[in-house]
């Protein structure tokens, strides 16, 4: 059960917030849309407002691929190409208010290797240990993929992992697979949240 009051949620030193994967290809058009992807960016850039406003520091995640990712269907992958890096599709959504400091973590960069966690072939949890991040507020797309392997590796990790539940969507290319992955997620020690929950 969540016992977390608001004012354990307010973001304070040792937080951070992780964005995951808000690109274009994953948006309504894009070649791997997220259905309603879209939807995550305006309630994350409250996220954003949030923790800019408290100096705390921000990460963004993408998938960066080269043309030939073993992903790709044409390499034997489950994928559309994606997010080829250097590409519109590779871009984060226009209208995500990314600040300037923002760190942008780049995953699956190599064309023999697939990242679904942001940890994952990276320096993300160094980085986080040596801004002594402890706790970390999670949310982009898609629920199913590359936001619960990322939860899951924070976890593992040892980090306290707050799932933005407003801000996440889901690829469902099995029905229901983006609850299931919640469900998961819980189960693992990841705590649900809103942004009215933190108060802003």
């Amino acid at each position: 059960m969540n016992t977390s009051n608001r004012n354990d949620l307010q973001p304070k030193p040792g937080d951070a917030l992780l964005i995951v994967d808000v690109q274009n290809d994953f948006l309504p058009g894009g070649s791997l849309a997220v259905p309603r992807g879209d939807e995550v960016v305006p309630v994350l850039n409250r996220y954003l407002r949030a923790f800019t406003a408290q100096n705390l520091p921000i990460y963004a995640t993408r998938d960066w691929h080269p043309e030939r990712h073993c992903s790709f269907r044409a390499q034997g992958g489950i994928w559309p190409p994606h997010c080829v890096a250097g590409t519109r599709g590779a871009e984060f959504a226009a209208a995500l208010q990314l600040p300037s400091s923002a760190v942008i973590i780049s995953k699956a960069t190599t064309a023999e290797l697939d990242a679904y966690s942001g940890f994952q072939g990276t320096n993300l949890d160094q980085q986080l240990r040596e801004a002594k991040i402890r706790r970390l507020f999670i949310g982009g797309l898609a629920t199913d993929y590359c936001v619960l392997n990322t939860v899951r590796d924070a976890l593992r990790l040892g980090y306290e992992v707050f799932l933005l539940a407003d801000a996440i969507r889901a690829v469902d290319v099995l029905p229901g697979k983006g609850q299931r992955a919640e469900q998961e997620m819980a189960r693992l020690g990841a705590q649900r949240i809103t942004i009215e929950r933190i108060g802003v």
